[in-house]
């Protein structure tokens, strides 16, 4: 058995069951004892606690996840890694994961399915990548699924905050080589796109039932992250549907420019398909930071009003048309002149205005990080700058509004020292600041449309529910806090709100179990959670009669009435307690030598004296119960005693005196008669 289990981690958490192992940490079931709830307990690997690099993702990870608090992301209670054993105390979810359970179906997820993992996938990456955190290590095995179908995002083991450390990586590719990004795998600067990636890996496996790469070795498929293309997902499946791969395939996309530029961008395309099955996105000449564009079927529509799909007409069997054999070469004559005049026309205004263009004399000069300054303060800082400027706004919670919070093309790095040409166009993101919003009017609504309702506006509900009498409504939102047409920020830590769900008074009483006698202190919780009740262990104490770990008493006593949530104490047995006893030998001068063993449950202990010498010896046997302790002297004699180590206090044995030419005395008749 793990030596961990039942171990009490600062006098609160005790472990109760192992869960999981990872190459940094593990991860077992707990009670926390102060608040009564299972929990989840993440530790550090004791081999790794030495290792400045895993100790630091370690804290990474606390730093991350404490940060974050969503619907779909595991939640953290605790954190403590400053002392002996660093430990994370999270969330303990009841499900398998996400990879668990495709592995389980054998086959490619439906398309509404996958959309059910995924967009709650993103509002978890939307509201992470706010927060300044990007996850890097997305793939099904860190999803966990729960029964509702709902799932939690976990184990941000690698996450970064997107504004630390130069946004650089070291020169090893860290995270699971089936889902990095390209820049993950090259070792470049990586972003919350890169996330975006592996959550499009994610859909690909989910839409074909396979990995878009497979290889011998991590190295080879890293390889392919870089530089293969996959095989196109309608080809491997051809049931989903053409907007949904075309989405995907943006997400896979290997330049971060061309993916979507954030979790909420995706996010839209996929409730635009949800709409509209049959959408069609024009990606080829997008930029990340210009919105997608959607293109309708071309229809037609009849003389009763409904819509068809535009179609050739079928030509007729034998049918001639010469005048249309006559029209042909003059059409074409005409196409191929209008396509010279307009290639002549853009290469013209290519030669006269591109300042990225191949015919441009213009030099080549680096390109300024913009990001975090104002326009007012870039025409300053930059007073003959030749850039033209294309501006877009946006909300952001990182920069004030009116600061630069994104730019295209990105300024040049360490690594990367980018050239533009001095008259380039540079698209700049201005920040619009917080978003505020006003508290929407969630009363009458169900719980899932309240919750849907605030995610749209990104707001964070936390659900209470309150009573009401039989006959009113339940089920429904009764009030919020703030109240309806409050101001509240959006997508930011402030954006937590209170809803009140309505219920009906239950009768909450019930009958105590018991659970004295039960072998765990798990057996009994099993027992007292099924009528809605907790155990607290109250004290451990020696018994005779029951075993170790059993449970002796409990209070309140068994068939007492308690009400949900009450708390059951216990009484803990520690086994039977082991006393000690003391066994004392003496020799005189006339020793001889020779060793003497006492023999007990305890094993033999020896005594060799010193021949010619007066000494003496005293063992020490630690047991339970009542047994028979044995003396054999260097003769081959012995010497039995039997001991209770059950009765109270200390006790010595005194075996006597012994020597080399010791006899037991001979009673006086038999001295008397010798003498005759």
């Amino acid at each position: 058995m793990d030596k961990m289990i039942g171990k009490k981690l600062d006098e609160r958490y005790r472990l109760e069951e192992l869960i999981g192992t990872g190459g940094m940490a593990i991860v077992y079931k707990a009670t926390d004892l102060t608040e009564n709830r299972l929990v989840a307990v993440k530790i550090l690997r004791e081999e790794c606690r030495n290792n400045e690099e895993l100790v630091r993702r370690f804290k990474n990870e606390s730093k991350a996840i404490s940060v974050l608090d969503h619907p779909n992301i595991v939640k953290v209670y605790d954190v403590s890694v400053n002392g002996p054993q660093p430990y994370i105390v999270m969330e303990y979810i009841d499900g398998i994961t996400l990879k668990e359970y495709m592995e389980y179906r054998a086959q490619p997820l439906t398309f509404k399915e996958t959309l059910h993992f995924v967009t709650q996938v993103l509002a978890a990456l939307q509201h992470a990548h706010e927060k300044g955190i990007v996850h890097r290590d997305i793939k099904p095995q860190n999803i966990m699924l729960q029964a509702d179908s709902s799932i939690k995002v976990m184990d941000f083991g690698i996450a970064r905050f997107s504004r630390s450390e130069n946004q650089t990586m070291t020169d090893k590719a860290i995270g699971s080589v089936h889902y990095i990004s390209p820049e993950q795998a090259k070792g470049d600067v990586t972003d919350a796109k890169s996330d975006i990636y592996s959550l499009g890996v994610m859909m690909y496996e989910m839409l074909s039932g396979q990995l878009p790469f497979e290889s011998d070795s991590p190295v080879s498929v890293a390889i392919k992250q870089i530089a293969d293309i996959p095989t196109p997902l309608r080809e491997l499946n051809p049931a989903v549907p053409e907007a949904l791969a075309a989405i995907t395939a943006r997400a896979m996309a290997k330049e971060p420019r061309e993916r979507y530029a954030s979790a909420q961008a995706m996010l839209q395309d996929i409730e635009e398909f949800k709409r509209n099955p049959s959408v069609k996105f024009e990606y080829q000449h997008l930029t990340d930071a210009e919105p997608t564009r959607y293109v309708d079927k071309v229809v037609n529509k009849t003389a009763t009003g409904k819509q068809t799909e535009k179609r050739r007409p079928a030509a007729k069997k034998n049918s001639r048309t010469p005048r249309k054999k006559h029209l042909v070469l003059p059409i074409l004559a005409g196409m191929a002149a209008a396509f010279l005049i307009g290639a002549s026309i853009l290469v013209f205004l290519i030669f006269k205005y591109e300042g990225n263009g191949i015919f441009s004399q213009h030099p080549d000069v680096e390109l300024p990080n913009f990001v975090g300054l104002t326009m007012k303060e870039i025409k300053s800082k930059y007073p003959d700058i030749k850039f033209s400027f294309n501006t877009e706004e946006a909300y952001n919670t990182q920069y004030a509004s009116g600061v630069v919070c994104d730019q295209y093309p990105r300024a040049q790095t360490a690594s990367d020292p980018k050239l533009v040409k001095d008259n380039a166009r540079i698209t700049l993101t201005i920040s619009r600041g917080i978003e505020i919003v006003a508290m929407p009017k969630l009363e009458g609504m169900t719980r899932a449309e309240a919750q849907d309702t605030c995610k749209r506006m990104g707001l964070i509900p936390t659900f209470k529910f309150v009573t009401v009498a039989q006959g009113q409504p339940s089920g429904i939102v009764s009030s919020t806090e703030p109240a309806f047409g409050e101001q509240v920020e959006a997508n930011t830590d402030k954006s937590n709100v209170v809803v009140y769900i309505s219920q009906e008074e239950v009768d909450r009483s019930v009958k105590v179990p018991d659970v004295t006698g039960m072998v765990s202190v798990l057996d009994a919780q099993k027992a007292l959670s099924e009528k809605r009740l907790y155990v607290q262990v109250a004290s451990e104490e020696y018994s005779d009669t029951v075993p170790s770990g059993a449970i002796i008493s409990q209070d309140p006593a068994a068939d007492t009435v308690a009400k949900w949530n009450d708390i059951v104490n216990v009484v803990v047995s520690k086994g039977v307690e082991k006393r000690t006893r003391y066994f004392k030998i003496a020799v005189d001068k006339t020793n001889e030598g020779g060793t003497y063993t006492l023999i007990s449950e305890s094993g033999p202990q020896e005594w060799l004296p010193t021949p010619g010498e007066a000494s003496e010896y005293v063992w020490t046997v630690t047991s339970t119960g009542t047994g028979t302790v044995t003396l054999e002297k260097p003769d081959g004699d012995t010497v039995e005693v039997n001991v209770d180590f059950g009765a109270g206090g200390e006790e010595t044995f005194d075996f006597g005196v012994f020597g080399g030419n010791y006899e037991e005395p001979k009673p006086d008749s038999e001295s008397e008669t010798d003498d005759d």
